[in-house]
């Protein structure tokens, strides 16, 4: 069992960066749950989130919950500001890129870059820098800055829900590559859950986007029921 540790930055009465109309509260949030919800879809996960809801919590607070949950790796999700653009991603700075954090830093930042190819994302690299989510966490650790919330065309792009579901699934095709993550057997059917969109459901699956509304064409997918039984191939 892989044990995962997502935090989703700031919450609460901390709004984090703030530009174009937008909190990254809110923004890390989503992206969070989108992660958790992709990686359900695989084998022998565990997946817990420091927060799951717009809640204060201090630094000590997160990295507290990963260590005594004794994950395997923390993920902290954050959105970038001061003026620049792109992506970028941080480990401890005293961890080598030849290390194992290292080596699961380069993984999860590749696969990123691969998912955000089609956006044209300027790949501000691998960083390192002693920020407490990454110094006081007992397990690999890395904190992900998608993009500048105060840069015009970074913000267009972090206002676009397809936009954040590409930024979700990199970094689980980052989690899988790394933790070498299988994917769940398909099945014929799907019970929609609380939160399921026709979008995560084919992530998840590894079913080609539009697949389902072709299956079930009968059902509203801006209208999906807890329970409702959907085909999926």
């Amino acid at each position: 069992m892989t044990k995962i540790f997502i935090d989703p930055g700031h919450g609460g009465t901390d709004s984090g960066a703030v530009g174009n109309g937008l909190l990254e509260k809110d923004l890390t949030l989503t992206i969070a749950k989108k992660i958790q919800s992709l990686l359900q879809g695989y084998e022998d996960v565990e997946v817990r989130m420091s927060r799951t809801t717009d809640k204060t919590l201090s630094l000590t607070q997160r990295t507290n919950a990963a260590n005594n949950w004794n994950a395997d790796f923390l993920l902290s999700v954050h959105i970038n500001a001061g003026g620049g653009t792109g992506y970028e991603d941080y480990r401890y700075n005293t961890l080598a890129i030849s290390s194992r954090t290292g080596k699961i830093h380069a993984t999860i930042h590749n696969a990123i870059m691969d998912e955000l190819a089609a956006y044209n994302i300027v790949d501000r690299g691998t960083k390192a820098s002693d920020l407490h989510v990454l110094r006081e966490s007992n397990m690999d650790a890395i904190l992900t800055e998608s993009l500048f919330i105060d840069t015009r065309k970074d913000a267009t792009l972090l206002k676009n829900d397809e936009f954040l579901n590409a930024v979700a699934a990199g970094h689980v095709k980052g989690l899988e590559r790394a933790f070498n993550l299988k994917k769940k057997a398909a099945v014929s059917t799907y019970k929609i859950k609380s939160g399921d969109t026709l979008w995560d459901i084919e992530e998840r699956l590894n079913i080609d986007h539009g697949t389902l509304e072709k299956l079930n064409p009968n059902v509203n997918a801006t209208k999906l029921s807890i329970g409702q039984t959907i085909r999926i191939k």
